[in-house]
C-alpha cells in the first residue's frame, strides 16, 4: 500500500514529510552522484546556524528536518532582504510563469511546426488559456517521440521551466490543467495516451529520464528536485485518484537525483572544486622539478582544462552509462 503523500501537495515541500514517506527518498534527493557524497550548501546564507551549514558543508537530512524543519524554503517565502542579497551575490533571478510559458511555447512551436499547442496566451502575454483538447501530433511524429525529446534547463533554480507547481515570483499555485513546464507537458501527454498504471509509470519514467537541469546552490537544487518529485505525485493522483507506491517514488527520486545536478555552469565542474597551488612535476632545462600551478582551465578560460571535478550525468538511452557533461559541449 502506498504511504499517503499529502505532504507533497503544498508550495513548500517539507523535508520532514518526505522523510516520513520514505527516508530513502529524502536521502536520494540529497545525493550527488559525481562525488558520491551529498550536495553541499554552496551559499553563505545559512552559516549563522552553525558550522554544519558552512558554504562547503554537505546538506544532511538532520539539518533540514525535525527542529530544523523549514530551514530551506522557496525563494518567494524568503525575506525580501535575503532575496536581494542572493540576487546581488549569485545573480539569482527567478522567472515568472508567463515568461517561462512564452519561451516553452516557442520550443514546442519549433517541434510541432505550429503555434498554441498546449495553450494560447493573452494579448499582453501575461496569462494563458489552456488547450483542453487532446494534443495531436504532426505527421511523422508520435506522442512517444515527444516524451523522449531531451530538455535541459540551465541554472535551473527551483526549476520553473521544467515544472510549474507555483509561480516562483508570486508563490501562487498553478492548477494542474494550466501548468506550463516542459516536464508538465510531457506528463500531460503521457496521461492522455496511457490507460493502465503500469504503462503510465513506464512512460512517466521516460519523461523524467529525458528532462535535465543543473544548479550551483544546493538549497535551490534540493527545491528543484522536490518540485519534480511532487509533480510526479500530482499527475499520478490526477490520473488514478490515488497515491503512487513508495517504490515508484524511490525510482523517480533516483532519476531526478541524476538528472538535476550541482554544477558550475561556466566550468562544467562541481562548484569550487578547481584547485590552485597544486604541486606537479614538470621537465625543465635542469631536469624534473616540482612546481606549484594553478588550475589551467581557470587561468586560460578553457572549459576542458580544469583540474576540478567534472560533473557526471547518466545517459539513460545508452545502457544508462555515465558520461561527463562537458563532453557533450561542442
Amino acid at each position: 500500500m502506498a504511504k499517503k503523500t499529502v505532504g507533497l501537495s503544498g508550495i513548500d515541500v517539507r523535508e520532514g514529510d518526505l522523510a516520513a514517506i520514505s527516508e530513502k527518498v529524502l536521502s536520494t534527493l540529497l545525493r550527488d552522484h559525481t562525488t558520491g557524497r551529498n550536495i553541499f550548501w554552496a551559499t553563505h546564507d545559512y552559516e549563522s546556524l552553525g558550522s554544519e551549514y558552512d558554504f562547503l558543508a554537505p546538506i544532511l537530512p538532520e539539518l533540514i528536518t525535525g527542529e530544523s524543519e523549514g530551514v530551506i524554503k522557496p525563494r518567494v517565502l524568503k525575506s525580501r532582504d535575503n532575496q536581494t542579497d542572493r540576487s546581488k551575490d549569485m545573480a539569482e533571478v527567478f522567472t515568472p510563469s508567463w515568461v517561462c510559458n512564452a519561451q516553452n511555447n516557442l520550443v514546442d512551436e519549433a517541434w510541432f511546426g505550429r503555434k498554441d499547442v498546449f495553450n494560447t496566451t493573452s494579448s499582453d502575454g501575461k496569462s494563458w488559456q489552456a488547450n483542453n483538447e487532446k494534443i495531436t501530433f504532426p505527421e511523422g511524429k508520435t506522442w512517444k517521440d515527444y516524451v523522449r525529446t531531451t530538455r535541459l534547463e540551465i541554472t535551473c533554480g527551483e526549476a520553473p521551466y521544467l515544472v510549474s507547481r507555483y509561480d516562483t515570483t508570486t508563490g501562487n499555485a498553478v492548477p494542474l490543467a494550466e501548468r506550463i513546464g516542459l516536464l508538465d507537458r510531457k506528463l500531460r501527454v503521457v496521461s492522455e495516451n496511457t490507460e493502465t498504471s503500469g504503462e503510465w509509470l513506464d512512460w512517466a519514467q521516460v519523461a523524467y529520464q529525458n528532462t535535465y537541469g543543473y544548479e550551483w546552490q544546493g538549497d535551490n537544487l534540493l527545491l528543484a528536485r522536490e518540485n519534480l518529485l511532487a509533480t510526479f505525485v500530482d499527475y499520478y493522483r490526477a490520473k488514478f485518484d490515488k497515491d503512487p507506491l513508495e517504490k515508484s517514488l524511490d525510482f523517480i527520486a533516483y532519476i531526478v537525483s541524476w538528472n538535476l545536478w550541482q554544477m558550475d555552469g561556466l566550468k562544467m565542474v562541481v562548484p569550487c572544486s578547481c584547485r590552485d597551488g597544486v604541486t606537479e612535476k614538470v621537465e625543465t632545462l635542469f631536469g624534473e622539478e616540482e612546481v606549484k600551478v594553478n588550475c589551467p582551465g581557470c587561468q586560460e578560460n578553457d572549459v576542458r582544462k580544469h583540474n576540478g571535478i567534472y560533473c557526471l550525468i547518466r545517459d539513460w538511452k545508452n545502457d544508462k552509462k555515465k558520461i561527463r557533461f562537458v563532453d557533450l559541449i561542442k
